[in-house]
């Protein structure tokens, strides 16, 4: 039995029958902001804006319905990585199409989880940009910026030394 609040067996289920279950129930939450972004993006193109209509219907916010719209938007279909959840894609969608599928092959090669890639993305590391000119630099790759201070060599947070050298 299946329920907006609640999921229960309706019979005896044998272990493999309940892994299949599972992976069903991953599945529909794996791609329902998909789906549900796709369906905006078709009524908008049919019959205009209806986004109150459609927070009516599905029970979100209308805002929440224009980012998840607005993210289903910002990759083709060949570019969704099935490998990797909606908030992957939602730290992607601003970028480029070529970013965009830099990073999804790099974050699903690698295994990176949703705060990694957002540390990877802040750092800048392997995406051919160089890191701000303003922002922090390691130097020799052992964290140490010289006289500006230490840089984490996993985020790329700049830390001041100040009298403690």
């Amino acid at each position: 039995m299946v329920t907006r609040i609640a999921w229960a067996a309706d019979r005896s289920l044998r272990y493999p029958e309940w892994v299949i279950v599972g992976r069903r129930l991953g599945a529909i939450g794996r791609c329902s902001q998909w789906w549900i972004g796709d369906w905006l993006r078709y009524g908008t193109r049919r019959w205009g804006e209806k986004y109150a209509e459609a927070a009516r219907v599905t029970g979100y916010d209308a805002a929440s319905l224009r980012n998840i719209a607005w993210v289903a938007g910002r990759f083709d279909l060949s570019l969704r990585n099935d490998k990797l959840s909606w908030s992957h894609h939602v730290l992607l969608a601003p970028l480029d199409p070529d970013r965009q599928r830099y990073w999804l092959d790099r974050a699903a090669r690698e295994r990176l989880s949703v705060a990694d890639l957002r540390l990877e993305l802040r750092a800048g590391r392997g995406d051919g940009d160089r890191r701000s000119r303003s922002g922090p630099r390691e130097i020799d790759g052992t964290g140490r910026a010289g006289e500006e201070g230490l840089v984490c060599p996993h985020c790329g947070h700049a830390v001041t030394v100040g009298a403690a050298r």
